[in-house]
């Protein structure tokens, strides 16, 4: 049995997922869906995208053994390295299949929303390279603490709207986003960011983000003799470089570990509900009011969880933890001082969880594959702050 295959015929993966949108949305997710399923089984339209990734985005990213790491945890540490795509992160996998899907279904704008400011960035860099307009949608307070990378989508053609509404944040940029989207559905693609929102779009870039787990699969067996790692982790807030990383993996005796803020954890301390288009598990209060997300990191500020994650942790193939504030910035200093590798500080929650557990739930001499997600550069700043630097 495939674990991480196609949901159901309605979008669900067990109980989770579907479509929850306006019906005045209904005829684009089943146009979005029906494009998408066409050209997933079309040669030639993989063929493009992988050759986009490769010849622009620069696939494949290689798998990294941090040995002086290693040395100091006693466990076996390889990064998937994500950091070194184009844009910075793996968001540019996700963005390249849906631009192209944007051309292929006659539409000529994007729009997006972003926390912390690397799916903004893939997408408009998308946009840029296929001749696309491209509007972002930014919490005022993420405007703020991502300022480089809010420059850097203006620098290639986006128009960046800062969001006042709400916690000003992530959920809130989802929520303008979508409202636009309703707007101008004939002429707009909303290019969502994560493994989130109505059917298709969960199954949809997790298949788009799959290309990290299949490349990490076969890079990790490499290196270690034809086994796999014993522990694979990423750190989960919508959850897409989770979701592609872990459907490399989901049919292999590895452990799957999502590690979320311990500020925002939707499977770890959520129920069941809707939000933004799909159920899934989500903080919400006793009358279902949804309670705010908080994390150091923008990316991962987010009171929901994709819906595959919530079936995951349903049927046990999937364990989630948390990481707090303090133990991501030890961990995001530790790996850069052993390594020279400079996380971002959502993938820095999966390291902070190997330091912490190495010697406990990872036993001594295990072999972890992290997904490295993205790099710091984007975070230097509120590092600084935080640690009373200037820069």
């Amino acid at each position: 049995m495939t674990i991480m295959g196609p949901p159901s015929e309605t979008g669900r993966f067990g109980e989770f997922g579907g479509r929850y949108v306006p019906e005045s949305l209904i005829p684009a997710c089943v146009q979005l869906e029906e494009v998408f399923t066409s050209a997933w089984s079309d040669p030639r339209f993989v063929d493009q995208y992988r050759t986009i990734l490769t010849e622009y985005g620069g696939r494949p990213t290689p798998v990294t053994e941090v040995r002086r790491f290693s040395e100091k945890l006693g466990v076996r540490v390889f990064l998937k390295r994500e950091d070194l795509a184009h844009t910075g992160s793996h968001k540019i996998n996700n963005v390249v299949g849906q631009a192209l899907l944007t051309k292929r279904m006659g539409k000529s704008r994007l729009i997006a929303e972003t926390g912390a400011g690397q799916h903004g960035v893939a997408t408009a860099t998308a946009a840029a390279l296929m001749g696309l307009e491209c509007t972002v949608f930014m919490g005022e307070i993420d405007v703020a603490r991502q300022a480089l990378n809010v420059f850097r989508m203006k620098l290639l053609g986006a128009s960046v709207i800062p969001v006042t509404s709400g916690s000003r944040t992530l959920k809130d940029a989802i929520n303008e986003a979508m409202r636009e989207w309703v707007a101008s559905v004939d002429t707009t693609h909303y290019c969502i960011g994560s493994v989130m929102g109505p059917h298709p779009y969960p199954y949809m870039v997790r298949e788009f983000q799959r290309i990290v787990g299949d490349e990490a699969l076969v890079q990790v067996q490499d290196l270690l003799g034809g086994e796999v790692p014993d522990f694979v982790v990423a750190c989960v807030g919508g959850g897409s470089n989770a979701a592609g990383t872990f459907a490399g993996f989901a049919d292999t005796r590895a452990q799957l570990i999502g590690v979320e803020p311990e500020g925002g954890a939707a499977i770890n301390r959520g129920i069941p509900g809707v939000v933004h288009g799909s159920r899934s598990n989500l903080l919400q209060d006793d009358v279902g009011q949804i309670l705010e997300a908080h994390s150091i990191s923008a990316g991962l500020d987010y009171p929901g969880v994709g819906p595959e994650h919530s079936y995951l942790a349903s049927i046990g193939r999937a364990r989630y933890s948390t990481a707090n504030d303090e133990e991501v910035l030890g961990a995001l200093q530790l790996l850069s001082r052993l390594e020279g590798i400079i996380p971002a500080l959502e993938p820095a929650h999966a390291i902070a969880y190997v330091i912490r557990e190495a010697g406990k739930e990872i036993p001594r001499g295990s072999t972890v594959l992290v997904t490295m997600s993205g790099r710091g550069d984007k975070d230097a700043e509120t590092v600084a702050q935080i640690l009373g630097e200037s820069i």
